[in-house]
């Protein structure tokens, strides 16, 4: 691992500030700038305000009004859910627990100033800063694919206009036609999410469509949940679904948006739709904080979520290196629990609570037909380490599989309760 010199002169003032600590609770109030109000942020914010109750000025910084989750936006696109089930604004963290929410793009971090730099020109001074700001896109990853080209080949892995584009997109496809998903390559967000979103789509076309076919063009050798889903396949839409893996060509695939073709290790196929996920990184914000390795992820400590690089800065969900936490909504909301009580403690002396940390996934194969994997955790000193857990088993009965995806509307009301209530 190579840091950057400018990450090392952070991680030197990060090191003064250590020391200067006791002067931080000297001011009349401590201030947290938390960057990005998804599962991690929003999570974070909210637990800050709440549980100090106005010790300590929390502002969280997201440009979006309204935020639609990513998870859940695959039942979005098989017609189980609306789009306005995913949808939730800010009003009740500043209400409730007043959190000054400024809608802005946070565009520059000066970890030496502790500041936060925002689009429209306002500069946002911290004592602690949280950032969560989901994942960026790597555009080298598919050759021929760009983010401008994401209207011809949406990734619809950030929710809202792109998973209403990629619907309408599987809706209007021609009878018989073919839709290509070109699957991202490890590590990325929800590791079952792309063979959730081919279940859903598979669900759609067998109504409406049942002659259409699926390609699945895969630089993995093999995926989450891959036997429960396979298996789901061939139960729910039989001969509809193709995967193409490494071992034949799946990783060597390049796009062309204007031709609508896949190459596949240099034999092009046209498509009719093409959902391109590409390759990932952490949010841009990340990066320009300069608390990214080479990895393009920003390495965490495994006890707190702080930055590795800057005492003074955490960082949570997606764009975090950590270890064996997948990158979900659950994982993040359960990081920004730790940090937060990491936070309280060093701002106003609050009891420190030992980390422990939770996951599950549920994805939905067809109606009533839920699965799950999951684990608890704990923090190492290298990494956060999964110590126990379960998924669903091939052959369960009908009774349990709705079980289950009603056990994932419950999670989904209670997380989002969890996050803006």
């Amino acid at each position: 691992m190579e840091f950057k010199r400018r990450t090392v002169l952070g991680g030197m003032a990060a090191g003064a500030a250590i020391l200067s600590a006791p002067a931080v609770l000297g001011q009349t109030r401590p201030r947290v700038v938390v960057i990005g109000g998804g599962s991690g942020g929003a999570t974070a914010a909210r637990y800050i305000a709440r549980d100090s109750q106005g010790a300590i000025d929390v502002t969280l910084v997201e440009p979006s009004r309204v935020y639609y989750t990513c998870y859940f936006s695959n039942l979005y696109l098989g017609g189980f859910w609306e789009l306005a089930d995913m949808g939730h604004s800010y009003g009740t963290l500043a209400a409730r627990h007043g959190i000054n929410v400024v809608h802005d793009w946070a565009v520059g971090v000066d970890r030496d100033a502790q500041t936060v730099t925002l689009a429209g020109g306002d500069t946002l001074p911290y004592d602690r800063l949280v950032l969560s700001p989901g994942i960026d896109f790597r555009e080298d990853s598919v050759p021929g694919w760009s983010v401008a080209a994401q209207n011809r080949m949406p990734h619809a892995y950030k929710a809202g206009s792109q998973s209403e584009l990629l619907k309408a997109q599987v809706e209007n496809m021609r009878e018989g036609g073919t839709y290509c998903m070109v699957a991202p390559p490890n590590p990325y967000r929800c590791p079952p999410g792309p063979y959730e979103r081919i279940s859903m789509v598979a669900h759609v076309l067998s109504q409406h469509n049942p002659t259409a076919k699926i390609l699945i063009v895969d630089p993995k050798e093999n995926f989450s949940k891959q036997g429960l889903f396979e298996d789901g396949w061939a139960r729910h839409y039989p001969g509809m679904i193709e995967r193409v893996g490494p071992d034949f060509g799946g990783d060597i695939v390049s796009v062309d948006p204007d031709a609508m073709t896949v190459s596949i290790d240099g034999v092009v196929e046209n498509v009719d739709v093409c959902n391109v996920i590409p390759g990932q990184k952490a949010g841009r914000i990340a990066e320009l904080a300069g608390i990214t390795d080479d990895s393009g992820w920003a390495p965490a400590v495994p006890a707190n979520m702080k930055s590795r690089m800057d005492d003074n800065v955490y960082i949570l969900g997606d764009s975090a290196a950590q270890g064996d936490m997948p990158k979900s909504g659950f994982s993040a909301n359960s990081q920004a629990k730790v940090a937060a009580n990491s936070i309280r403690h060093e701002l106003t002396d609050a009891r420190l609570f030992p980390a422990r940390y939770a996951n599950t996934c549920w994805s939905l194969i067809g109606t009533d037909d839920g699965v799950k994997v999951g684990a608890s955790y704990e923090p190492t000193d290298e990494k956060i380490a999964s110590v126990e857990g379960f998924i669903s088993q091939v052959g369960e009965d009908a009774d349990l599989r709705q079980q289950t995806y009603e056990e994932s509307i419950g999670w989904y009301n209670g997380i989002v309760a969890d996050m803006f209530t």
